[in-house]
């Protein structure tokens, strides 16, 4: 379990300095550079995540269960990271109706795939792991909403025009990679095959 959280701090708190000091990190970038940012921000983040798979794997040998969660949630998990997927999609296409709604559908969906797994997942390590990443998804969506407002209040720029033509790509790619992930890499990766509950 020490694994586990010290990479969860090092993870989310690298991902979490936008939220509790935007200032100080623009003046680190304007001070540093944003090249030693970027590679020091990068290398503490791998490090972290590592330290999480690494941490969880070990912490999931002890198995320590808090609720045993009944099977069916695992078919609710399931289909809940269908819409994961899409809002992952959606986020790197800006020219769709999800993005110009959601704003910052990837922080949604990590608060999707982190509330999904909580309800199929009773061990104390999964409700540390999603859990974690559940309370920062929450902090982080209202602290990017705050910073739109104050972008939007200074930006002179046309705003960009979503449509269909630019949201139905990221939802079959949305799917797509959903039902790869759903149906095999999921098995592959993590050991698990959902919906088989």
């Amino acid at each position: 379990m020490q694994f586990l959280i010290l990479g969860l701090f090092l993870f989310l708190g690298t991902h979490s300095v936008r939220i509790f000091a935007n200032d100080w990190t623009n003046s680190q970038i304007e001070k540093r550079g944003p090249a030693f940012w970027k590679i020091s921000y990068t290398l503490l983040s791998l490090i972290g995540f590592v330290l999480i798979i690494k941490g969880y794997a070990l912490a999931q040998e002890s198995r320590v269960l808090v609720w045993s969660p009944p099977s069916w949630t695992g078919h609710i998990t399931g289909l809940l990271m269908l819409f994961c997927f899409i809002l992952l999609a959606s986020s790197k296409r800006p020219k769709n109706l999800i993005f110009a709604t959601l704003k910052h559908p990837m922080i949604i969906a990590v608060k999707v795939w982190a509330l999904a797994h909580l309800l199929a997942n009773g061990s104390l390590a999964g409700i540390v792991l999603f859990g974690s990443f559940l309370i920062w998804a929450v902090l982080d969506f209202k602290s990017s909403r705050k910073r739109d407002v104050k972008a939007d209040s200074s930006n002179q720029e046309p705003a960009i025009i979503a449509n269909w033509q630019g949201t139905l790509p990221a939802i079959l790619i949305g799917v797509g990679i959903w039902a790869i992930f759903a149906f095999y890499l999921h098995r592959v990766l993590i050991g698990v095959q959902p919906f088989m509950k």
